[in-house]
């Protein structure tokens, strides 16, 4: 048992598996008291007046109390996550990378402005903690990317897979647990689907270029397309195989 989870750690690409470990440490150590979530959580008069700047990275890695919804979001990291960067993104890492970033700054973005704004101010100033709002996001997108792939949910019912996330913000109503995470998943999801799938084919034109810096921390990946033994593939032209 032990060695097949060894397994399945080693096969996880580098980022699901880079942040699933920040995440589980960081859990894990609040839980044990090793370190403690108030020197965690988002404040926006810490970061900008006492310069505590790795609470912008922090609140991403913590979620909270190790309890049945600490394991679905683990789930849902260790799956969605994977499977984002193990196919839309396979040998893209840098582009996955500046997902997650992008990510990240639209909700703080969403988080830091709405809590000036009336009305909005009294549900986000609670919204302290984005870890499970950067997980929701990477299910919108995995959604959004796989509409037509059927899903059961607990086994009482079956959906496609564009459904999900919708499905998943019932499911937490239901249990009483606030909307506004999964909600703010969603928008900062639809802003990056948009921006980097459906906008550059509307107009040729791509915002959401990752830039260089990050493209050389990764090298690219090299796809391989396994050839079938029996094909036989026609010689190159003879001008071709002779052109300077």
């Amino acid at each position: 048992m032990a060695q097949a989870v060894e397994e399945w750690y080693k096969q996880m690409p580098i980022i699901t598996r880079s942040y699933l470990t920040a995440a589980v440490v960081t859990t894990v150590g609040c839980s044990l008291e090793i370190i403690s979530p108030y020197n965690l959580y988002l404040n926006p008069t810490l970061v900008v007046k006492q310069y505590q700047l790795w609470r912008l990275v922090t609140n991403f890695l913590y979620f909270r109390n190790m309890d049945l919804d600490f394991l679905f979001h683990m789930f849902f990291l260790a799956r969605y996550c994977k499977l984002l960067e193990e196919n839309s993104f396979r040998g893209k890492t840098a582009d996955f990378l500046y997902m997650l970033l992008f990510g990240a700054t639209v909700l703080t973005g969403i988080v830091l402005i709405g809590g000036t704004i009336p009305y909005l101010s009294v549900s986000l100033s609670k919204i302290i903690f984005l870890s499970n709002s950067l997980t929701f996001m990477m299910v919108y997108v995995w959604s959004k990317q796989n509409p037509y792939v059927h899903m059961s949910f607990l086994g009482l019912f079956t959906f496609t897979a564009a459904y999900l996330p919708w499905v998943l913000l019932g499911f937490s109503v239901l249990v009483g647990a606030s909307p506004w995470g999964d909600l703010l998943g969603m928008i900062a999801g639809h802003a990056y689907y948009f921006l980097a799938f459906v906008y550059p084919r509307m107009t040729d034109r791509r915002p959401l270029k990752t830039p260089s810096f990050l493209k050389a921390l990764f090298a690219d990946e090299p796809v391989v397309i396994a050839r079938p033994e029996d094909v036989r593939f026609a010689p190159a032209p003879f001008d071709e195989i002779h052109q300077d």
